[in-house]
């Protein structure tokens, strides 16, 4: 079939860096940046710095030309928090807490801060200027070159360390595939073209029972402004005033509250497990629950992420099971899921692994529950197309 067309973590990086990449020099990284500094993030995709380039992928922010600005893009992110954690003169940041200045500086100069990516260039050096307290002009001729070479430094910190590390089981194929189904029979056609493909952003769609969010095990949502399903869902699900302010972050406060009444603040919950919200403002699409699943695992102090297959395979299951046993509570019953593809964000499984084991585990549930109608979604064809095999629809 042919896909429709209508489709956050600090430091998350894919598990696909291509291996033994000779990493670039302090001097191409500083040379870039200066480059890079007039036409910011927005003029990644036509500037396209080769060695920054490099240096992302062997960060693991990238995994291919495809996706390379936005691994750049998260590369300086990281370095840029490098540098605000790291000793030295502290400074209130932009979320009150304390800050070195380098660090709160590279993201004003290349407008990684939150509403500052499109700031014009002039914008951006005052802000920066504005940390040192001096003229936009004193802080070009002094300063702005300190905080470029300091910032490509801790780009190459974060390539070199990220080279370093041994080799991950998933970096070296050992992630199992699904299993083969040895009896029973196979999925009706009848079936199979109760799936449906969406090439769309997901708070898009429209008239969908579930939708399916990817969260990690605290229940965190993604910040509103972040490129996930989960910040997609969380920022249309927000109720807003008619200045288009957010008065009630929904879907973090339903959560908030399932967290609080089953004992788990501050506490991780178990690895699959799903919790159901409302739809907040999506209601007005057709959208009538959200289900949250625990499918991503954060390690050590929250930098590096893992998914585990069989976690996915167990969150599908959950999804079913919790569907049903609401089904009959609403009126209409409900009859729709929409998955994204789960496990797969930087830091997670490699796309084609997650889709293989999302496409095996929601076939096996569509064979114990074939009245259900599914629904995948991606905001890319590419990730589309790795869904879209698990449809024989027209």
């Amino acid at each position: 079939m042919s896909p429709q067309t209508p489709a956050s973590a600090p430091d998350q990086r894919s598990p696909t860096a291509p291996a033994g990449a000779e990493l670039p020099s302090h001097a191409q990284l500083t040379e870039e940046l200066h480059t890079l500094r007039r036409p910011g993030l927005a003029g990644l995709r036509r500037i396209r710095p080769e060695a920054l380039g490099r240096a992302a992928a062997a960060a693991g922010f990238a995994a291919g030309s495809a996706d390379e600005p936005a691994g750049i893009e998260a590369l300086l992110q990281a370095a840029a928090r490098r540098l605000a954690a790291a000793p030295g003169p502290a400074s209130e940041d932009t979320d009150g807490r304390r800050a070195d200045p380098l660090g709160r500086a590279a993201a004003h100069t290349f407008g990684l801060l939150p509403g500052r990516r499109g700031a014009p260039a002039q914008d951006r050096r005052k802000a920066a200027a504005a940390v040192y307290g001096v003229t936009a002009e004193r802080f070009r001729r002094g300063q702005e070159q300190e905080v470029i070479a300091e910032l490509a430094g801790a780009a190459l910190a974060l390539a070199r360390e990220a080279a370093a590390e041994p080799p991950r089981a998933e970096d070296a194929g050992a992630l199992p595939d699904p299993p083969a189904r040895a009896a029973g029979p196979a999925l009706p056609a009848a079936t199979l073209r109760r799936i449906t493909v969406h090439v769309s952003s997901v708070e898009l769609l429209r008239d969908i029972d579930i939708l399916v969010s990817s969260e990690n095990t605290h229940m965190e949502m993604s910040k509103t402004f972040r490129p996930t399903v989960s910040g997609a869902l969380r920022r249309a699900a927000a109720v807003r005033n008619a200045g288009g302010e957010i008065t009630d972050d929904v879907l973090t406060r339903e959560l908030g509250d399932w967290m609080r009444a089953h004992g788990r603040t501050g506490l991780p919950v178990r690895p699959g497990i799903v919790v159901p919200t409302s739809a907040g403002a999506l209601a007005e699409r057709g959208i009538r629950r959200i289900y949250h699943a625990a499918v991503v695992r954060p390690l050590g102090n929250d930098v590096r992420y893992q998914v585990d297959p069989q976690t996915l395979a167990d969150a599908v299951a959950a999804v079913f099971a919790r569907a049903t046993a609401e089904r009959e509570a609403y009126d209409p019953p409900l009859t729709s899921i929409c998955f994204p593809l789960l496990g797969a964000g930087q830091g997670g499984l490699p796309p084609v692994k997650a889709a293989r084991w999302l496409r095996w585990a929601v076939q096996e549930e569509l064979s114990r529950h074939p009245d259900w109608t599914v629904h995948f979604v991606a905001r890319r064809p590419e990730v589309a197309r790795l869904l879209t095999d698990a449809s024989s629809a027209p």
